[in-house]
């Protein structure tokens, strides 16, 4: 996996850190089921990844995102640019993801999620389909530009997500969990569960101010690996939650605390 630090990093700042911040956005705003702010910004993220496309086919960026004038007109445009067997990910870049980019942006202006007005009222089905589609094409640029498998790729992805909630406190590197009558396995769950991705071991112990590294690990950590709620990595010494453990944050401990 690509360090979240280090995805995109080939991009200009003005693109890349609009981009990777306004996909977190979508994934917050769909893991905590808003979802009409979940679709509104995927229109913004059409505009991000087509600026980033159109400077990728010519070979110059501007510095920051620009929007067309007519989203459709300028992705079907993007398809007519010269192929390049040298280039990679050609295909992709020229006509798979302009294809989908009108699709996303349909939704956020003419499925009652733009404006006043639109036919329909913001619900589950189309935050869902926004959040597919802005994650597959952030895995298509990951993979394109760091030329890695679509698994890795994907992974990455999934690491730029963080789920953002009251009872996780961050400031700089340093996380907590606000409520410290909680275990240190419930506090280890959440921490993993904001991070979004893997965590080195040694990191999570100082998050849950566990002073005894290897108790930590023998106590909390290798307990929770046997019951599948979180992967260990012995050997890199991280974690990484598992889909059971994102389920048992989310109907077990976030419900404690509601917003």
């Amino acid at each position: 996996m690509i360090p979240p630090a280090q995805a995109l990093i080939a991009l200009p700042p003005g693109l890349r850190n609009p981009l990777v911040d306004c996909f977190g956005e979508i994934g917050r705003n769909f893991a905590e089921r808003r979802w009409e702010p979940a679709e509104l910004n995927g229109g913004k993220f059409c505009e991000i990844v087509y600026t980033i496309l159109d400077g990728t086919l010519s070979g110059a960026y501007p510095s920051v995102p620009a929007k067309p004038a007519k989203m459709y007109d300028a992705c079907r445009a993007l398809e007519q640019r010269p192929p390049s067997a040298s280039r990679a990910g050609d295909r992709s870049l020229r006509i798979l993801i302009p294809r989908l980019l009108p699709v996303l942006y349909e939704i956020r202006n003419n499925r009652g999620v733009g404006h006043v007005g639109g036919d329909v009222d913001p619900n589950f089905q189309d935050a869902v389909a926004v959040y597919q589609m802005a994650s597959w094409v952030m895995a298509e640029l990951v993979r394109i530009f760091h030329q890695i498998s679509i698994d890795e790729a994907q992974e990455t992805v999934n690491s730029l997500v963080e789920h953002k909630h009251p009872i996780i406190w961050q400031a700089g590197g340093i996380r907590r969990v606000l409520d410290p009558s909680l275990s240190k396995a419930d506090q280890t769950l959440l921490l993993l569960y904001s991070a979004g991705g893997w965590v080195e071991e040694n990191v999570l112990g100082e998050w849950v101010e566990y002073s005894n590294l290897t108790q930590y690990r023998n106590r909390v950590i290798v307990p929770l690996h046997a019951l599948r709620i979180l992967e260990y990595d012995k050997k890199g010494r991280q974690l990484h939650l598992t889909p059971n453990g994102s389920k048992d944050v989310e109907t077990r401990l976030l419900p404690r605390y509601k917003t």
